[in-house]
């Protein structure tokens, strides 16, 4: 979960967690939209729950940076993004597929919704935490979704995973978005021009593999275990949001951090919870059970392994649940 190159990454979900955590903001399964970086991953699992760690052309360019100056500019922008994300799958090129063509067959809600930035923090040297206020009563969105991303001015869409929870919007009309720095076009922009009070446009999209629908899951939550890789502990993101969760609920929620590139001496605080070296087979093995689910979260490559793991130590592929899309 790292996000940049418009493909999904961070950044959080509402995974589930015990009933006495409800109202408490879980991160998301992808730490941060977009990411391409294989070492950032995340196995969770949890007994019952398991969590395995367009071009718009001028029609974003409005004056003094308004968003749709008019109704009619909102319908255009939803035709046209429509149009594009439909016939761009015939496309056929050498060059890397942006965003929307890569996820042209993907389900799109038809809301494009105002937003407006009301927070920026750094959660790493190379990721940071948008924090948007939603201005549409009626937007909503699943665990596991990510946005189509509107910036006035920028011809390219980004997309980006949502790491906050729907319980976080349905409260405070906020959604958030953990988003690595790149040249790509929106991330850099989130990361050199964005202000608070940016106004930008969202529109919730994914294809969610195994989530069954309806409301809740069929399992009821027993214990959670989280395995989170990255590079270094500096790049493990909700870092102190997933200890607070295991100070809260201990037994419940438990984490280990592994990181495979560390050079510097790791905090006192973390210690007790960091591995060095790769999630492994060994690592997942002892948690298989008939009543255990695993939700991964992470680049394709990282998700391809792990399922492949988690099927040779005797998962069945009903128990396994991620998300794909970049």
């Amino acid at each position: 979960m790292a996000p940049g190159s418009g493909g999904s990454g961070t950044g959080g979900r509402e995974e589930a967690a015990p009933d006495g955590a409800r109202g408490r903001d879980f991160p998301s399964r992808d730490a941060a939209a977009g990411s391409s970086d294989s070492e950032d991953c995340l196995v969770i699992m949890a007994r019952a729950t398991i969590y395995v760690g367009c071009t718009v052309p001028q029609l974003l360019r409005g004056a003094q940076s308004r968003i749709f100056p008019s109704d009619s500019a909102l319908g255009v922008l939803r035709r046209s993004a429509f149009c594009y994300c439909t016939g761009s799958s015939t496309i056929k090129s050498k060059r890397k597929m942006d965003h929307l063509e890569r996820t042209a067959n993907n389900f799109r809600q038809e809301v494009i919704t105002q937003a407006k930035v009301c927070g920026i923090t750094n959660e790493s040297e190379t990721v940071k935490r948008l924090r948007l206020a939603i201005a549409n009563k009626d937007f909503t969105f699943k665990a596991g979704q990510w946005v189509d991303f509107f910036i006035p001015g920028v011809s390219v869409v980004g997309g980006f995973s949502i790491c906050s929870s729907p319980s976080l919007l349905k409260r405070e009309g906020i959604l958030e978005l953990a988003v690595k720095y790149t040249v790509h076009p929106p991330a850099h922009w989130i990361h050199t021009e964005c202000t608070l009070d940016s106004e930008v446009a969202l529109r919730v999209g994914a294809d969610l593999h195994g989530y069954p629908e309806g409301k809740g899951n069929r399992h009821k939550l027993g214990t959670v275990k989280l395995y989170y890789s990255a590079k270094t502990t500096s790049e493990l993101l909700f870092k102190k949001n997933i200890l607070g969760l295991m100070k809260a609920f201990p037994g419940k929620i438990t984490c280990c951090f592994h990181v495979t590139q560390q050079r510097s001496q790791i905090c006192e605080e973390l210690q007790p919870h960091v591995t060095e070296g790769r999630i492994s087979e060994k690592d997942l093995e002892k948690h298989v059970s008939n009543d255990t689910s695993w939700y991964i979260c992470g680049p394709p490559p990282m998700i391809e392994s792990i399922s492949k793991l988690l099927a040779n130590i005797g998962v069945p592929r009903n128990c396994v649940f991620f998300e794909k899309w970049w």
